[in-house]
């Protein structure tokens, strides 16, 4: 922020100048980056929601499986947005909601797979 306020000449960091500053930086409303909102649509748009494991987004997302871990996943925990399970990672209601995407049905990515044909 500092020096966003440096270069627009302003001795003060302002509501208004940081943002803009986030704006600019791709900082939405509850602090997620790009990188942030990569990992939520891809569990959510690839593996509608989830388990998802760790290997499979560092693949997906191109990034070492310690960036995920250490870098993206500790927040969007925090925050509620993602819970790790045994399974994999998983996206709660909160997620969707910020992606503004319907929270899919419970159980709606297995619907189908060993139902009997009519």
């Amino acid at each position: 922020m500092r020096d966003f306020a440096q270069v627009a000449g302003h001795e003060t960091i302002s509501q208004t100048l940081a943002d803009s500053a986030l704006t600019r930086l791709e900082v939405d409303s509850i602090g997620l980056d790009l990188q942030d909102r990569r990992y939520l649509l891809m569990i959510a748009d690839i593996y509608k929601g989830g388990p998802v494991g760790v290997e499979t987004l560092a693949a997906g997302l191109s990034e070492p499986r310690d960036t995920i871990e250490e870098v993206i996943e500790p927040y969007l925990i925090q925050l509620g947005l993602v819970a790790r399970t045994a399974r994999g990672r998983c996206l709660n209601d909160r997620a969707w909601h910020h992606l503004g995407l319907p929270v899919p049905q419970q159980g709606a990515v297995q619907n189908g797979l060993f139902d009997a044909e009519s």
